[in-house]
């Protein structure tokens, strides 16, 4: 059904029916999320000795109920929270437990997810089997942050090492989490609409007059991975940049911002000052969840940053809000691509559809 052309030059984009199919959209969620690495959560706020954090995976989406331990071993497991007796939740809130017990009828696990006890068993023939232990999810960690996938199709180290090895001069374990600079908006459009913005540059002197002011447009780059990819902003001359150290990759580099993208829904952008990751969470066909957390390198801050990142902000809800009123004309089936200007949205839909299939 999505026949993406490798070579950009003679590809269509995506059918509409992708964004407008409800079947299209249900299908996605199991095909794409269900079998991808999803941010979680950061590190700082579970590894404590006892401490056990529930959470629902992409809520009324995957909606898969999860909980994260931390045994007194200080290691870190991601569990199902469904009791495998009668199907409960095990933990409603986050806190210090000597161990996971079921409210329903007593049963308990052991951090590690495995049976301890349950009353009422005692005359159970062929009983506990490790059908009796919680189920236990991948569970990754890097800059501080952490990842699940249900089923992954892709390992953990082909998505993310690209980054790491690029930025391996960043202080990328010492970010910083500043609530106050964070904010969560609400989009009326798809989440691959959002995605589709966020993968080309195309759109910026047309879109972001004061983020156009500060990029080199002429030297604005590509560079595309297995499962993310990277858009190189470079600075124009007097506006802030990365002091880059002899022997990285990019030395002699005016660069603004590193705009990575991660499949399916994630975008870590990179500044001097720390690090902005957004999280396009779908909360339905045509309603979108996006996420901004803001991490400064430790003992950095920088003024304005919120101000700044509203304003582009807003500026891309409009036109990717537009963009879902205009997909629902009889007359627009599909586009085609720049291949200088949108490599990196060729390279999300080819991903959409392998996966799809």
């Amino acid at each position: 059904m999505y026949n993406i052309d490798k070579d950009i030059r003679k590809s269509a984009t995506l059918p509409t029916s992708f964004y407008k199919s409800q079947a299209q959209f249900e299908k996605s969620i199991e095909s794409i999320f269900a079998s991808s690495w999803l941010y979680i959560g950061d590190l700082s706020d579970v590894n404590s000795p006892g401490y056990v954090y529930p959470f629902t995976l992409l809520e009324k989406v995957v909606d898969e109920s999860l909980v994260i331990s931390c045994d007194k071993q200080g290691a870190l497991r991601c569990l199902s929270n469904i009791c495998t007796h009668r199907g409960k939740i095990i933990v409603e809130a986050a806190g210090k437990m000597p161990m996971l017990r079921c409210g329903y009828h007593g049963r308990c696990f052991r951090l590690d997810g495995s049976f301890k006890s349950t009353p009422g068993f005692e005359n159970a023939v062929n009983f506990p089997t490790p059908a009796d232990d919680l189920t236990e999810v991948s569970l990754k960690e890097t800059m501080g942050l952490l990842f699940t996938s249900l089923a992954p199709k892709m390992s953990f180290q082909e998505v993310f090492q690209p980054i790491l090895d690029r930025l391996s001069w960043l202080p990328l374990n010492d970010l910083v989490y500043d609530a106050a600079s964070s904010k969560d908006y609400y989009i009326d459009a798809h989440w691959a609409l959002y995605c589709d913005n966020y993968l080309e540059g195309f759109h910026i002197p047309f879109v972001h007059p004061a983020l156009n002011a500060a990029l080199e447009g002429d030297e604005y780059s590509y560079e595309l991975y297995s499962y993310c990819n990277l858009q190189l902003g470079v600075a124009k001359e007097g506006e802030l940049s990365f002091d880059i150290p002899e022997g990285a990759e990019d030395y002699g580099k005016n660069i603004l911002a590193y705009y990575y993208w991660v499949f399916p829904n994630l975008m870590f952008n990179f500044y001097p000052w720390g690090l902005s990751l957004n999280v396009i969470q779908p909360l339905s066909q045509h309603k979108t969840k996006v996420t901004f957390r803001t991490y400064f390198y430790k003992d950095q801050k920088a003024t304005g940053i919120q101000n700044q990142l509203d304003q582009t902000e807003l500026e891309d809800e409009a036109v990717v809000e537009s963009v879902q009123k205009g997909i629902q004309s009889r007359f627009y089936k599909s586009g085609r691509f720049s291949p200088s200007m949108e490599k990196g949205v060729h390279h999300f839909h080819r991903l959409i559809a392998a996966f799809m299939k």
